[in-house]
C-alpha cells in the first residue's frame, strides 16, 4: 500500500488564523468559546459558540474570488493558502493535484441572506455571486480554482465525519493512481439554520461544552476550516519536499441506528476504529493518543468511552483521550479536518491537547481525558474519532515523522 505524506497544512478556527495560532492555543488550553455574535440569538437556547473573531482577507486571491466567496468558502481559502504555500507545490504539478472538502454548510450563510433580501424586497437579490456560493461544492470550486487544481475535484458531506472522509478518499486516490497530490480537509462556518437547528434538537449546552463532564448537557457550534497536501511519499521524498507526518489509514462504518444518536452499545464507533487498524495494519498496542470526537452530549461521550475500551483493550486506561471541541466548537464538516491537524501538531510538537471544562468526573467515562491542561509526551502513532449524525462513523490513524 502506497504511504501518504502529508507535506501542507493549514488552519483557521476560533483559536487563530494559522497553524501556530492553533498550536500555542491548544498547549494553553485556551478556550475559544465565548458570546455569539455573527447573528442574533435571541430565542436560542444557548447564545455560545466557538466563533472566528477576525477573518484576514486573503491577499492571494484574485478579487473576483474574494467579492463573491462565502464565509465558508473564504475560511477554506485561507487555510488552503498556507498549506498549499508550505508545500511548495509548482505549477506542472498543480495542474494534476485533486481537491476534495468535507463541509456541511457549504455557503448557507450567504443563502440565508439572499434570501433575506428577496423576501425583504419581494424579488429575488440581483447578485449572481450569492446563488453561486450557496452550493455545498462551492468551496472545493473556488479552490480549484484559486489553486489551477486541474485533478479529481469532490465534496463530501457525511455530517461530521465529512472532512475526515475527505482524508481518506484524498489516500484513496493517492494510492489508486488518480493524483500524486491532493489538496484536502474540510471547512464550515456559523450560520443561522444551523443553530436553529442544533437548538431545536435541544443538543446545545448553555454553558461551554463540557466533553465526557458528568454536568455536560450538549456540544457548543464552532467554526473553521483545515487544509492539508497530501502527497505520495515518493513524490515528496523525490521532490525535496519536507515531511510532516504520514496518513496512515481510515475506517469508516454506518450506526444504521438513528438520525441523532449513536447505538448504545458503541458497535459502529468500535468498527470504525477496528476497520483503521486493519487498514494500516496498525496493532491497537501502537495507539499513544487518541483524539475523541468528544461533542459533550450526554450519550455520545459514554458510547464512545465503551467504545475506546473495546478496541484498546484494558491498555484504554493508560492511553490518553481528549476531546479539543472544548476549545475550538464542534465545527461539523470542518471538525474531522480541524482534529486530525491537531493530532499532527500533537505529534511534531510532542504534547497531548486537554479537554478543558472537565471539572467534575463522570463515573461512565473513566478514562484519561487530559483535563485542563496539556501533557508533555512522545507520540509515535495516534487515532482520531469522528461521528457523524445519520450514524456516520469514520477513524483515521497518523503517524509522525522525525526525517
Amino acid at each position: 500500500m502506497k504511504r501518504i505524506a502529508i507535506t501542507g497544512m493549514g488552519s483557521i478556527n476560533a483559536l487563530g488564523a494559522g497553524v501556530a495560532a492553533f498550536v500555542d492555543g491548544l498547549r494553553a488550553g485556551r478556550c475559544g468559546i465565548g458570546a455569539l455574535s455573527l447573528f442574533d440569538s435571541a430565542g436560542f437556547r444557548s447564545s455560545r459558540a466557538a466563533e472566528v473573531k477576525e477573518l484576514p482577507a486573503p491577499a492571494f486571491a484574485p478579487r473576483a474570488i474574494k467579492r463573491r466567496a462565502s464565509r465558508t468558502t473564504m475560511l477554506a481559502l485561507i487555510a488552503a493558502h498556507e498549506a498549499w504555500r508550505m508545500a511548495g507545490i509548482e505549477a506542472a504539478v498543480a495542474a494534476q493535484a485533486g481537491v476534495v472538502l468535507g463541509t456541511t454548510t457549504g455557503g448557507m450563510a450567504t443563502g440565508e441572506e439572499a434570501f433575506r433580501r428577496t423576501l425583504c424586497s419581494a424579488k429575488p437579490s440581483p447578485r449572481l455571486s450569492e446563488w453561486l456560493e450557496t452550493p455545498v461544492s462551492a468551496p472545493v470550486d473556488t479552490l480549484a480554482h484559486a489553486f489551477e487544481c486541474g485533478g479529481p475535484r469532490l465534496t463530501v458531506s457525511t455530517a461530521c465525519s465529512s472532512s475526515a472522509n475527505a482524508l481518506g478518499i484524498a489516500a484513496d486516490w493517492i494510492r489508486g493512481g488518480r493524483a500524486d497530490t491532493v489538496l484536502c480537509g474540510g471547512t464550515d462556518s456559523l450560520c443561522r439554520m444551523t443553530y436553529s437547528g442544533f437548538n431545536v434538537l435541544q443538543a446545545l449546552d448553555r454553558e461551554p461544552c463540557r466533553p465526557f463532564d458528568k454536568d455536560r448537557a450538549g456540544l457548543t457550534l464552532g467554526e473553521g476550516a483545515a487544509v492539508f497536501v497530501f502527497e505520495a511519499w515518493e513524490s515528496a521524498w523525490q521532490r525535496g519536499a519536507r515531511i510532516l507526518g504520514e496518513f496512515v489509514s481510515y475506517g469508516v462504518s454506518a450506526d444504521a441506528h438513528h438520525l441523532t444518536q449513536p447505538r448504545p452499545d458503541g458497535e459502529g464507533a468500535m468498527m470504525a476504529m477496528r476497520r483503521a487498524l486493519a487498514e494500516g495494519d496498525v496493532a491497537a498496542e501502537a495507539i499513544d493518543y487518541v483524539n475523541a470526537h468528544g461533542t459533550g452530549t450526554p450519550l455520545n461521550d459514554v458510547v464512545e468511552t465503551r467504545a475506546i475500551k473495546a478496541v484498546l483493550g484494558g491498555r484504554a486506561y493508560r492511553v490518553p483521550v481528549s476531546s479539543t471541541k472544548s476549545m475550538i466548537g464542534h465545527c461539523l464538516g470542518a471538525a474531522g479536518a480541524i482534529e486530525a491537524l491537531a493530532c499532527l501538531l500533537a505529534l511534531q510538537f510532542r504534547f497531548i491537547p486537554p479537554t478543558v471544562n472537565l471539572t467534575h468526573p463522570d463515573p461512565e467515562c473513566d478514562l484519561d481525558y487530559v483535563p485542563s491542561r496539556s501533557r508533555a509526551a512522545e507520540l509515535r502513532t495516534v487515532l482520531s474519532n469522528s461521528y457523524g449524525f445519520g450514524g456516520n462513523n469514520t477513524s483515521l490513524i497518523l503517524r509522525g515523522y522525525d526525517g
